[in-house]
């Protein structure tokens, strides 16, 4: 074929139909990520739908490159000798479409808990925060297993034959992922029977924090140190959990010592006092209020002190252990009564220190 009938009238204007086609969808790409994304974005947060928001966010990168891909696929129908029906195109532009719808799905998959939080107000579905980690991550992992299955069968590859192929090796899968497998079915235990959720405050052998984070393979502990402490789930469901979010309500015991020269009555006033102040008292739970002389200490007369607190949260019980020890302090003074300070009286035998100094002299 000679140059000349290469490059005829129809060849060039097939070209540059053929490059106006792909740079018209390049254009609205640019249109889209700049305008159509916001204009949406801007919309969904005016009328309060956050789910559009997120959708659109998920899906924004795939559908900017998928009108690549439409652009290449309908300028290829305008190129000369170029054969756009070809099966290995074709199942190209197939398979770069479902990972792109992949992608999209894998993305809004991130936001699973705005999805179950929507299914849960309107169908009252009770659906534990602890599982919404879980199920956010499972569902990640079908779309991957499903795209991949797509993309296979577009190349026409045997899936089931795949699968099989992995039951074939699955003792040694088994035995070369020993641990994760015991991580998930610790995460399993975790899940089913409930001993902790997200933003529970935990105690384990281990370690002592707030639950941030469930995985497969592993929980996440916040510390009052503010350290994160990753402890794997087959570690964790055979310890011994205290979880103390389920408190119903909050101890505080105490022993009060006050000095010997205390008088009966005056000890029996500061017991009533203080008995009558706790039960009166709004943050104190009135199931159990004990205040009692309890012993002769080593350095007093010992009063032990035993209630709840309504609160479990430490900030608020703080705040009412620190309103009871100024009660306690105004009561004290009130009946003039002291706090017995820990101290030590060494008593000195006259007479031996006189007859240690006559046998020096004598030994002299």
């Amino acid at each position: 074929m000679s140059w000349k009938l290469f490059f005829t009238y129809e060849f060039i204007k097939d070209i540059r139909f053929s490059v106006g086609i792909f740079l018209l969808f390049l254009l609205c790409r640019k249109i889209f990520a700049k305008y159509f994304i916001a204009l949406i974005l801007k919309w969904s947060r005016k009328e309060n739908h956050p789910f559009i928001s997120h959708m659109f966010l998920s899906f924004e990168k795939p559908i900017q490159w998928l009108f690549l891909v439409l652009g290449i696929y309908l300028s290829a129908w305008q190129l000369p000798y170029f054969d756009h029906t070809h099966l290995l195109f074709v199942k190209l532009v197939k398979s770069a479409i479902i990972l792109l719808v992949g992608w999209g799905l894998f993305n809004l998959s991130s936001s699973s808990s705005l999805i179950l939080a929507k299914l849960n107000e309107r169908f009252d579905f009770e659906i534990d925060q602890i599982l919404i980690p879980f199920l956010s991550k499972l569902l990640r992992v079908i779309i991957v297993i499903v795209i991949l299955s797509g993309i296979a069968a577009e190349f026409n590859y045997n899936v089931v034959g795949l699968v099989g192929g992995l039951g074939l090796g699955g003792l040694a899968f088994a035995l070369a992922a020993k641990d994760a497998i015991s991580n998930l079915f610790g995460g399993v235990i975790i899940i089913t029977e409930k001993p902790f959720t997200i933003g529970d405050w935990i105690l384990t052998s281990s370690v002592e924090g707030t639950v941030e984070t469930i995985t497969f393979r592993s929980t996440r502990i916040r510390t009052f140190a503010q350290a994160l402490v990753t402890v794997p789930n087959a570690k964790l469901a055979n310890e011994t959990i205290t979880n103390w979010s389920k408190m119903g309500k909050r101890r505080i015991v105490f022993n009060l010592s006050v000095t010997y020269e205390t008088p009966k009555e005056k000890l029996e006033a500061v017991i009533k006092k203080m008995e009558q102040m706790l039960q009166t008292h709004s943050g104190i739970h009135q199931d159990t209020v004990v205040i009692k002389f309890d012993k002769y200490g080593a350095n007093g007369l010992d009063i032990y002190i035993y209630f709840f607190t309504k609160t479990t949260v430490w900030i608020d019980f703080l705040q009412v252990k620190e309103e009871i020890n100024y009660k306690i302090m105004d009561i004290l003074d009130h009946e003039g009564v002291s706090l017995a300070i820990p101290n030590r009286k060494l008593y000195i035998d006259s007479k031996s220190e006189e007859n240690d100094k006559v046998r020096w002299e004598f030994l002299k």
